[in-house]
């Protein structure tokens, strides 16, 4: 249950009227792994399996999801639990986290404390991203790609109160779809329901609702995905990674038009 409807006063013109609207409800979701308390995470309880595998993936606690050796989500309960294969080396200590770090609300996508462990993770994700040929593909298909994520996104046009994102083919073909109360949590959704399928990253590109922020194009980058573009505008944060680590970042797509803020030439007008 992550909806339910209020009782409103609504004024429209010169009119005024009860009625009822429909809201989101958030809850926190706690991530072990190996029975060691992880984090705690605002979200919209939906697709917690996906969340868990994505984040884990996003700050470099796991490369692909054959490294999980169980996960079970309690849904009552609110908690998720990882058991990672023998082989992966993890230390809680590694992260430096505190109760105050443990803690991703709506708003932030990767609390302070990480971003550096999470950078040395990717390291190797720039060499690949800006090594790979590249792949150029039409504007068309990511017009139609942006405009097909927002008839899949339901919640947004239900509530107006969630974000989306999408990841699809170079051909525009659909391959994941999620919606989630913070932009980052949609995203790492994505993400990691393209890891269960077990799909390639390289070919695809990442579609959001949400602004570029450092924190999402981290993700981005860890994944190695070279082509993001949003409906909304990208940070500076955002603007800085996209161009370091080879990634096409475009904004404002909207209608016929959009914003090529790094790497242009992954796009053509045909």
């Amino acid at each position: 249950m992550f909806k339910r409807k209020v009782n409103i006063t609504r004024i429209k013109k010169s009119e005024i009227s009860e009625d009822f609207d429909i809201i989101l409800i958030e809850n926190p979701v706690d991530i072990f792994i190996n029975s060691e308390p992880l984090v705690n995470i605002v979200c919209l309880p939906d697709s917690l399996k996906e969340l868990a595998v994505g984040f884990t993936y996003s700050i470099g606690i796991i490369n692909n999801y054959e490294e999980i050796k169980q996960i079970k989500v309690d849904e009552i309960e609110g908690n998720i639990y990882i058991d990672l294969v023998d082989s992966i080396d993890f230390k809680l200590n590694d992260f430096d986290m505190n109760p105050v770090s443990r803690v991703i609300d709506t708003t932030c996508g990767i609390p302070s404390p990480w971003r550096k462990f999470i950078k040395e993770k990717i390291h190797e994700s720039k060499e690949a991203i800006t090594s790979n040929k590249i792949n150029q593909i039409s504007s068309e298909i990511i017009f139609s790609s942006i405009i097909k994520m927002q008839s899949q996104t339901k919640l947004f046009k239900e509530t107006g109160g969630c974000h989306g994102a999408a990841i699809f083919d170079y051909d525009g073909n659909l391959i994941s779809v999620k919606e989630d109360i913070g932009r980052h949590n949609a995203i790492d959704k994505v993400i990691g329901e393209i890891l269960i399928k077990n799909h390639d990253f390289e070919n695809v590109f990442l579609t959001s609702t949400g602004r570029l922020t450092g924190d999402s194009i981290l993700k981005a980058i860890r994944a190695r995905i070279p082509i993001v573009a949003s409906l909304s505008a990208p940070i500076e944060s955002g603007i800085r990674l996209a161009f370091a680590y080879g990634i096409t970042l475009i904004g404002f797509v909207r209608g016929k038009r959009m914003n090529i803020y790094t790497h242009p030439n992954r796009i053509t007008l045909t």
